[in-house]
């Protein structure tokens, strides 16, 4: 099966969101953008949301990926810190879902997986993993956007597998859970 597709990752966050956008050509992947959006400007949460809002639609419009791959909240022992998060993972969703691209969700235990071979994988460690496998010359100063971009390279690792999305036991199965992949 030939891949060709933009895929935008995101690590969510309140005060730092990484993102990183991956072109899928012929199966080859290549790093088109990283980067972060920062938050540290503003003083209410309800702003921080709205510049988070405005930015992940200004990246959706300006790389128009075919979908959006976001790292899901792990469990936190602050319930505060916990609930802000999931917002901002909210408000980058529905920026993607606007304007009709699909979202996908992983686990940071996953992701890590993906990239490292080691789910409990440093942010180093998934930056260097990342740097090996694009050639990427200089990294950015702040690893949320190689988290972000990891999370991008995490979902078109799981689009090559033909079990995307778990185990699965029967043919009728597949075709619920793949409908992209049935002509």
């Amino acid at each position: 099966m030939e891949i060709n597709k933009t895929i935008l990752g995101i690590d969510p966050g309140t005060n730092i969101m990484g993102y990183g956008v991956l072109k899928i050509t012929k199966n080859k992947a290549q790093v088109i953008a990283m980067g972060v959006i920062k938050t540290s400007g503003f003083t209410g949460h309800y702003e921080k949301l709205s510049h988070i809002f405005s930015r992940v639609l200004y990246l959706v419009d300006e790389y128009k990926p075919d979908e959006t791959a976001l790292e899901a909240p792990f469990f936190g022992k602050n319930v505060q810190s916990m609930l802000k998060l999931g917002r901002a993972q909210g408000v980058a969703m529905a920026a993607s879902l606007y304007r009709d691209v699909p979202i996908f969700e992983y686990a940071p235990l996953r992701i890590k997986q993906a990239i490292t071979g080691n789910g409990s994988a440093t942010k180093e460690q998934v930056a260097y993993f990342l740097k090996q496998m694009f050639n990427i010359e200089i990294l950015p100063n702040d690893l949320d956007a190689t988290d972000g971009l990891a999370t991008a390279v995490c979902h078109f690792l799981q689009l090559k597998s033909p079990t995307s999305g778990g185990k699965i036991k029967n043919w009728e199965e597949f075709v619920r859970k793949n409908p992209d992949r049935v002509k």
